[in-house]
């Protein structure tokens, strides 16, 4: 699977102790992004349309014909079509095709739906006021991380404290089933009750709550969001060497930290 380092698969023993049941993490809260109030919110900040008082009938919807295009079009063409304003149609569809991907995203990297989808939206009006300084040779969707990220960031710093990633967030839209939990998984006890489970997962949470934030986001970015190395050194703005070796890092430091916790200690990640 793209964006599973292969080393990993091979060292995996001295992490043993980190067999895991996170089930929940796939199931996520049950409410599509795109289905809130963030594209209402969106559609009035990045393109202010007068309102006419006498009526309050919205413009009839795109053809079929006209939407099966739009879903045809790649992420590069659909941003160019909303810049250029050949389209009214085109940023809506950007929207709905990674609410439902970036929103569990956000919502682990803050702790909060309700902040996810406020920094969802941030980076979806950073998109249309930067988007003429994109390059269109490149990739939208690396380029959209980074600004998700960066907005991230700012959350936190706007809120003077480090919010712990929700652990029962959905896992994005082209989830496969891969989970930490699978991949950390070794030779060990079948899930037992559904309350070891769940205290199992409340363990799992207080480790990875005392990630740095670098070692969490790159994890999130590969096991969770399935990127390949490439495209979160593009997201993250950092070289390929560097990804490597910081999820090498991150995995390593979760793997200590877990033993220590299950043998009585914090668990702190060193």
């Amino acid at each position: 699977m793209y964006g599973e380092p292969q080393w990993f698969q091979g060292g995996i023993d001295r992490m043993s102790a980190a067999s895991l049941a996170f089930d929940g993490w796939s199931q996520g809260s049950g409410e599509s992004a795109s289905g809130s109030g963030i594209m209402t919110r969106l559609q009035g900040l990045c393109r202010p349309r007068p309102v006419r008082a006498q009526t309050s009938v919205r413009p009839p919807a795109a053809s079929m014909d006209q939407e099966i295009a739009l879903q045809e079009r790649t992420d590069e063409a659909l941003l160019a079509a909303h810049l250029s304003g050949a389209d009214d149609s085109a940023f809506e569809m950007l929207l709905l095709r990674y609410a439902d991907e970036l929103v569990p995203f956000l919502t682990r990297l803050t702790g909060s739906r309700a902040a996810a989808e406020d920094v969802f939206q941030e980076t979806f009006l950073q998109i249309h006021q930067s988007g003429g300084t994109f390059d269109m040779s490149r990739r939208f969707k690396p380029w959209m991380y980074t600004i998700a990220v960066n907005k991230g960031r700012d959350w936190h710093r706007r809120n003077a404290r480090r919010k712990a990633m929700s652990l029962s967030a959905g896992m994005g839209s082209d989830d496969d089933g891969a989970r930490i939990g699978d991949l950390l998984a070794a030779d060990g006890p079948a899930p037992g009750s559904a309350m070891e489970d769940t205290e199992r997962v409340s363990a799992v949470q207080k480790v990875v709550d005392e990630m740095p934030e670098h070692l969490r986001e790159i994890l999130l970015l590969s096991y969770f969001q399935r990127m390949s190395y490439n495209q979160i050194a593009d997201a993250l703005e950092i070289p390929l060497g560097t990804v490597k070796s910081r999820l090498h890092s991150a995995v390593a430091a979760f793997g200590r930290a877990w033993q220590q916790f299950q043998a009585g200690g914090k668990g702190e990640v060193n």
